[in-house]
């Protein structure tokens, strides 16, 4: 990976701005986006920068997907600073695993009892000025989530809520099989639509008074490769 300041500024200024979405939208930007954020009317320009930025290691880029960038693993592992953020951290409890898949047993409905030892540090800007005792965090397991930019072994910084606009991403309990997943919130009347960010698998459909909403995604931690 080359050195971050031999990049442009118009490249670190695109940088930052992929960090941004995904820390706050939970989701990557788009080409449009991006050119917006930074002041690039040329989508071209855009894509020109981003290319640079995928060969000198900072960037990945997935050309099947409308938001298919990511800030690259090796980025995350080797920088010494995150782009402009400051070093403050709060500690929130690690209370677990969340499938992003199919269902699996997990957590029970009372996210009160929790290791203390099991508390996580994560940067305080990930939280963005959420009371940290309403913030918790979940070991995600499984692929349905890969185009929301949520991979196997990532860990997801969520917001304790009970409610969801549609198109949010949540922890969804489903008290009647004692399961929890991870998945995108759409009410759809008497039903509730549990959709997941990846087209070879299909939505989940549950009773609306059949799904406890126990979080909404904050922020995501993406796993370092070995």
């Amino acid at each position: 990976m080359q050195d971050y300041n031999s990049l442009s500024e118009k490249q670190k200024a695109i940088l930052r701005v992929i960090e941004e979405w995904i820390v706050q939208r939970g989701y990557p930007p788009t080409i449009r986006d991006i050119g917006n954020a930074v002041g690039i009317s040329s989508t071209s320009v855009v894509n020109y920068n981003l290319n640079k930025l995928v060969e000198a290691g900072f960037v990945e880029r997935s050309r099947t997907v409308s938001r298919g960038i990511r800030l690259s693993a090796k980025l995350m592992k080797e920088m010494p600073v995150r782009l402009s953020y400051a070093d403050e951290v709060v500690r929130v409890p690690l209370l677990g695993r969340i499938v992003a898949g199919e269902p699996l047993p997990v957590l029970g409905d009372d996210f009160d009892h929790y290791d203390e030892d099991a508390l996580l540090s994560v940067p305080s800007y990930l939280i963005g000025g959420v009371d940290p005792s309403q913030v918790y965090a979940l070991k995600v397991s499984g692929y349905s989530m890969i185009d929301a930019m949520i991979n196997d072994g990532d860990t997801v910084i969520l917001r304790r809520q009970e409610t969801a606009r549609n198109g949010e991403m949540v922890a969804v309990w489903l008290p009647e099989s004692g399961e929890t997943t991870l998945k995108r919130f759409y009410d759809e009347g008497n039903r509730v639509r549990l959709q997941p960010a990846n087209p070879t698998m299909q939505p989940i459909y549950v009773d609306k008074d059949k799904v406890q909403i126990q979080g909404k995604v904050l922020a995501v931690i993406r796993r370092l490769a070995s």
